[in-house]
């Protein structure tokens, strides 16, 4: 009967679904929502200078930022190695940060794609696909471990600890059976070449125990993510407009949300949307939009510094 009622509801969400999907339309009425609000503060907008102060701290964030790639890179190194996976011809660090910049093509998941190119002849198109798979989940149930100190309630609380559950055996085994179901569909029309042949339960992860290590370390990259973004407020001096844990807290909701929902390239909007919503009246909208415009563009440029060294030490290992 459940299994029917699953079907029943699937067939109504599949019919009444708008052209292009939830998350296509998601990202279009946040990129409104945030050009609307650029609009409605163009003048005051205008007013808001870069100083010497400003691009300081801008700076700062760049260096934060680029380090929380590197700290996310050994996060998935790590989740690799709990899996059971061992590379001994492959610069896994390297191949996360020059892979991460292709999430800003159409799509957004050739990255993921890349790194299954790079890593299916090695252990298995099966087993690297979990590999990719699991680093968002990890990254979300991280970051959603920080949204509690925001001094929400009991409910809420709850909700944001149940993702972390995820990874225990128990819980792990049907959600990445049914998510590799979804995911093999989409990852098949992008990149034809792969064919997931292989006995989906056999899902290749026979640890028991929690990645412990590797989740500690997405949490540590959540926190230097929102390290970047704190150094934007502080630019345009919004740090003291609300507590620092509220901050970290609207923060990881927000780009949790920016990492499940975008159709977007990198999922921009929707993030900046969540930030504006989430805070609502408890900051300045103009320097708030500045702040946010900066740390974009803040994180994209971290992301092509990181590719490029990437590059240039793949290009010294190979000379040498």
């Amino acid at each position: 009967a459940l299994i029917n009622i699953s079907r029943e509801l699937k067939l109504l969400i599949s019919r009444n679904s708008p052209p292009g999907g939830f998350r296509v339309w998601i990202t279009i009425l946040s990129l409104a929502f945030i050009a609307h609000t650029l609009v409605l503060n163009s003048q005051k907008l205008s007013e808001i200078s870069l100083n010497t102060f400003s691009l300081s701290w801008l700076s700062f964030g760049l260096i934060i930022s680029l380090l929380s790639l590197l700290i996310n890179a050994f996060a998935w190194q790590l989740l690799l190695s709990w899996m059971g996976y061992v590379f001994r011809d492959i610069d896994l660090i390297s191949l996360f940060l020059s892979s991460n910049l292709l999430k800003y093509l159409p799509g957004g998941i050739w990255h993921f794609v890349a790194r299954l190119r790079a890593l299916r002849t090695h252990i298995g198109t099966g087993k690297a696909f979990n590999s990719v798979l699991l680093e968002p989940l990890l990254m979300a149930a991280a970051a959603m471990l920080w949204v509690p100190l925001g001094g929400f309630n009991l409910g809420l609380e709850l909700i944001c600890i149940i993702p972390s559950f995820c990874f225990f055996k128990r819980f792990r085994e049907p959600l990445l059976r049914r998510l590799e179901k979804i995911k093999s569909n989409q990852m098949e029309r992008i990149y034809s070449e792969i064919r997931f042949v292989e006995n989906i339960d056999d899902l290749g992860i026979e640890r028991s125990s929690y990645p412990v290590k590797a989740f500690g370390m997405e949490m540590l990259f959540i926190l230097l993510r929102f390290g970047g973004f704190w150094c934007c407020l502080n630019a345009f001096n919004l740090e003291a407009t609300m507590p620092f844990f509220e901050w970290l807290s609207a923060f990881s909701l927000a780009w949790t949300i920016g990492l499940v929902i975008p159709a977007a390239p990198g999922g921009v909007g929707v993030f900046e949307a969540a930030i504006l919503l989430g805070i609502g009246s408890q900051a300045p909208e103009p320097p708030l939009l500045v702040s946010l415009l900066c740390y974009r563009l803040i994180t994209t440029f971290a992301d092509l510094i990181a590719a490029w060294l990437a590059s240039v030490k793949s290009k010294l290992c190979f000379l040498s």
